[in-house]
């Protein structure tokens, strides 16, 4: 039974309605300075904590609910002895807190000078909100005028309350949090180490970001295992990060065969499989060697001396693999010092994709989809045969990881032209052919999205591809298809497409 409501708010919105509702059903109502006025002068009865606690509020009102008689009060387990206890000190129990907290966020938004901010950190709110949360199995805690109606449904039969306590303080426990964040981060400094990224804790702070004049860390999970770990060379970037994260995602992408990835502005400038770790360079170093220049390389099997060997002259910003053995790292401390030398798991990660946006930040789970050729539909005049199947079935994989518009033209495991982010399809398709030149005779083509038109197939002809995978789904894809039969190409589509923004 609800029994007693302390109650010490800033934002008094619906507060009278809500504390009249409350005395209605019999409840006792228990508030510190200014919310009990605010009751007082709308004809309420309430008692102040002051005379509850036999202590007034000092230090203007720095201190006035941190005391024993009201903590005591809300944390009982409401056992026998807790009950003897409390008795034998004249304290009785509250069952219900409703504490909303100072608006220190908005105070720092509207740039207050250090010493107001500083008074609109809540401390006894804070405390209560914890306190009353922690014992949700007999106090309802409640952090928002939002919740005033649901609370006195719940009093009044229209809710199950004790489900109801366990939702309130969830939301409590998320709003200090929240609080403590922003407070850390206001204290903290640089821009990139004042922003709230939730039960994330700051890993590394960082030279800078993709700008020298932008600030930038890493931050994780807390407890949670580390992501990249460093074994050698100078400092990682914020872009090396961004980079090794996007090189790390395609090789996991291949978990079959031994692949490489040269990364450059996280696309794939060379991507390639093989029976050995150093056939697949070769093989993916060939299809942009220009590009290569200051990439980020990532490896799916351990990297030893031979492949270290085979890098030769080339300006490598980082090498990810998931191991490296002794001589490897022993080659590349003697040859290259500066190479960031990064050990992490290259198993796909099923996390889900984060991305801030203004106001808030977009969420989306990872794009998961299986290739799966046999799925595929076969549209044009011409079925492509098993080379052909092999090869597209390697592009589609491919494509997901470049940015849209996205073209990829391969032979056999390994890219030989690479279009991305452009904003035309046909420009995409102009670039990897460019890329390709002579190696675009005999490739196969994947498109991350449709067709809109006809001509990207047509110049993707000219250029001596045999091949298409594309989603479909244009309202011109008997146009596109025909363009495909003229030229005797074979073309599939999957249903589903690739995008990356």
């Amino acid at each position: 039974m609800l029994r007693r409501a302390l109650i010490s708010v800033y934002d008094k919105t619906d507060l009278v309605g809500f504390a009249g509702g409350l005395t209605e059903l019999g409840v006792e109502l228990v508030a510190s300075g200014g919310t009990a006025r605010a009751l007082r002068d709308a004809g309420l009865d309430v008692t102040e904590v002051s005379a509850l606690t036999g202590f007034p509020e000092v230090l203007g009102g720095r201190v006035k609910t941190l005391h024993p008689a009201v903590h005591a009060g809300i944390l009982s387990r409401r056992t026998a002895a807790d009950d003897r206890e409390l008795g034998g000190l004249g304290v009785g129990p509250i069952d219900l807190v409703v504490v909303n907290l100072y608006p220190f966020e908005a105070t720092v938004a509207r740039g207050a000078a250090e010493p107001e901010v500083i008074e609109e950190i809540d401390i006894g709110g804070v405390a209560l909100l914890r306190a009353a949360a922690k014992a949700f199995e007999h106090v309802a805690v409640v952090a928002s005028p939002a919740r005033y109606g649901d609370v006195l449904s719940a009093l009044g039969g229209g809710r199950d309350l004790p489900a109801l306590r366990r939702e309130l303080a969830a939301e409590a426990f998320r709003l200090t949090a929240s609080y403590d964040r922003a407070i850390a981060a206001w204290m903290t400094g640089p821009a990139a180490e004042r922003v709230d990224l939730g039960v994330h804790e700051r890993v590394q702070t960082l030279r800078y970001g993709e700008n020298p004049h932008q600030s930038a860390a890493l931050y994780r999970a807390p407890g949670g295992a580390p992501g990249f770990e460093q074994l050698g060379g100078k400092e990682l970037s914020y872009n090396n990060l961004v980079d090794l994260d996007a090189a790390r995602a395609i090789v996991a992408d291949f978990p079959d065969r031994p692949t490489v990835a040269i990364v450059k502005h996280t696309n794939p400038c060379g991507l390639a499989a093989g029976a050995s770790v150093t056939a697949a360079f070769e093989a993916a170093l060939a299809s942009d060697p220009v590009s290569a220049f200051g990439s980020v390389i990532a490896v799916n099997r351990p990297v030893d001396e031979a492949f270290v060997e085979i890098l030769g002259k080339l300006f490598v910003e980082a090498l990810v693999a998931p191991a490296f053995s002794d001589a490897a790292l022993a080659r590349l401390e003697a040859t290259r010092k500066g190479c960031r030398v990064v050990r992490a798991a290259v198993a796909p990660d099923p996390a889900p994709v984060v991305k801030p946006v203004y106001g808030g930040v977009l969420v989306q789970s990872p794009d998961a989809a299986v290739v799966d050729p046999g799925a595929w539909r076969v549209v044009s005049k011409r079925r492509p045969d098993d080379a052909e199947l092999a090869a597209l079935a390697f592009a589609w994989r491919a494509v997901k990881h470049v940015k849209s518009n996205a073209i990829v033209l391969a032979r056999g495991e390994a890219t030989v032209g690479v279009g991305a982010g452009q904003m035309s399809r046909v420009d995409a398709v102009h670039l990897a052919v460019r890329r390709a030149g002579d190696r675009s005779e005999g490739a196969v083509m994947a498109s991350d999205a449709f067709f809109p038109f006809a001509d990207g197939v047509q110049l993707a002809a000219v250029a001596g591809v045999t091949a298409v995978v594309q989603p479909g789904g244009s309202i011109r894809d008997e146009e596109v298809v025909a363009a495909a039969d003229a030229a005797g190409m074979a073309m599939v589509m999957t249903g589903f497409r690739h995008f990356k923004h």
